[in-house]
């Protein structure tokens, strides 16, 4: 069901509070949240799983020849809108912000397609409005313990020392810092004992066009023994995500809404699972919408005091993949 966020949130904190099981999805601008419980979820219409808990993928053959290509926007709009960040981040005004567009696909895969085949642990479709396949966790909670793993850098793993390149690079251990910073903030407004666990650990990411390093950290907390009654609340008092907006949060997205001149709707907006005692969510990152018969791809990046706008721009078009990996067999 859509409604305001008052109601979702006082729905959300009567589930938790009678360890009811639900789906929730929360937009950007937290205007448009939808709360399902699992037993009235139309499997028609949006299906998910969020590392293996869900929907099960449909049999759905892929084409031999898969086609996905980039549209991309012109590095001039972009170069406008880059600047126009960077000369608020000069102002004192943000030290990080993510900027984002989105770029036209050409591709002979449906939405759905691309929900049953691709690999990502945090997967929804919405039949002709989206899908996500994002690696990106927003929060987990398990037995009282919330937890957050910002996502931060990002290079072509096939690039000569590529892992010491990505940890070497100032620019994006600033990024990272600043992120890091943000999310044990945001954690301290709705748990105790906040802490750093694991900072800047590499991982693999592997899809049909590159093989991708992506670094993470890992930010701990611990929730007060009556938090399903609150779920709710705790989940909207951390939004917007950190890593997909930056920091300060409030003046950042006033910015990112003047430079980027257009909504985000669901796309960094968060899902997430609640099974009657514990929750894992993601964000709603490496998205493809569908609009008035055409797919776009989102994506974007941080941008700092540091950044270079070619390098920029071409982290916006990276990140511009399908993680489908075909068997060999087939």
């Amino acid at each position: 069901m859509g409604s305001t966020p008052t109601d979702t949130i006082c729905q959300m904190n009567h589930y938790g509070a009678h360890r009811i099981p639900f789906l929730f999805l929360i937009d950007f601008e937290m205007q448009q949240p939808h709360l399902f419980r699992w037993s009235e979820i139309d499997a028609t219409r949006i299906r998910f799983t969020i590392n293996g808990v869900g929907h099960p993928t449909l049999p759905s053959p892929l084409p031999e020849n898969i086609q996905f290509d980039a549209v991309p926007m012109p590095f001039e709009r972009y170069q406008m809108a880059f600047q126009r960040v960077l000369r608020e981040i000069q102002a004192g005004n943000s030290y990080l912000l993510n900027l984002t567009f989105p770029t036209r696909l050409k591709t002979n895969l449906t939405l759905l397609d691309i929900f049953n085949h691709s690999q990502a642990p945090y997967k929804l479709w919405w039949r002709d409005r989206f899908v996500v396949f994002s690696p990106e966790i927003f929060v987990q909670i398990y037995n009282g313990q919330i937890a957050s793993y910002p996502m931060k850098g990002t290079i072509d793993a096939d690039l000569p020392h590529a892992r010491e390149t990505i940890l070497a690079d100032e620019k994006e251990l600033a990024e990272h810092v600043t992120i890091v910073d943000l999310i044990r903030n945001d954690l301290n407004r709705v748990a105790k004992r906040v802490r750093v666990e694991k900072f800047r650990y590499v991982e693999h990411l592997q899809t049909r066009q590159k093989n991708l390093l992506q670094v993470s950290s890992k930010i701990v907390g611990e929730l007060p023994p009556d938090y399903p009654a609150h779920i709710g609340d705790v989940i909207f008092q951390l939004l917007p995500a950190g890593s997909i907006s930056g920091a300060p949060k409030k003046k950042t997205v006033e910015i990112i809404r003047a430079a980027e001149q257009q909504s985000r709707g669901y796309y960094t907006g968060i899902f997430g699972y609640f099974d009657g005692r514990n929750l894992d969510s993601g964000v709603l990152i490496r998205y493809i919408e569908q609009r008035q018969g055409q797919l776009f791809f989102r994506s974007g990046g941080g941008i700092t005091h540091l950044s270079q706008v070619e390098a920029e721009y071409q982290e916006l078009l990276d990140k511009i993949y399908v993680p489908i990996i075909r068997d060999p067999q087939s």
